[in-house]
């Protein structure tokens, strides 16, 4: 079972990543993720992201998202962080812009720990205090230190 811990490392915690639309910061994920993982396609990654906000926006209230997504090309669950240099409109259920953007990509099979790992995301990314030292953070180590210290409270 893959903790979040172990599938978020420090490379895949961006920090000031720009912006300007949900379909472009789904965009810049996907080309970035696949680049660093050679089974995944960017195409096949952004669209099957995009397919999920179809069925509703992953935007889920105070400036965060979780966008998600199986794959048959993903191995393991892979995580990535996306902390926005500017909020950007999500459709979230609270109508607020998203500057929060935690990413996860699954195998096609992955039921059980699909959902566990999705908990615990929202869980942490519920937590107030942990988006507001997220929000502070001004490199990307503070930011990867931030998360990694929120998921062993939440452990």
């Amino acid at each position: 079972m893959s903790s979040l811990e172990t599938i978020l490392p420090p490379e895949r915690t961006l920090f000031d990543v720009p912006g300007g639309s949900k379909k472009r910061v789904l965009e810049f994920f996907s080309t970035f993720i696949a680049q660093n993982t050679p089974s995944l396609d960017s195409q096949e990654v952004f669209a099957r992201l995009i397919a999920r906000e179809r069925l509703g926006s992953t935007g889920i209230g105070n400036g965060v998202a979780i966008p998600h997504a199986r794959s048959p090309h993903c191995k393991a669950p892979i995580a990535g962080f996306l902390k926005l240099a500017e909020p950007v409109d999500f459709d979230a259920i609270d109508g607020e812009p998203v500057d929060l953007v935690f990413v996860l990509l699954v195998p096609e099979e992955a039921d059980a720990a699909h959902l566990t790992l999705l908990a615990q995301v929202a869980g942490i990314m519920n937590d107030v205090d942990t988006r507001t030292r997220l929000r502070r953070s001004t490199s990307q180590r503070e930011l990867h230190e931030g998360l990694i210290e929120a998921i062993r409270r939440q452990g």
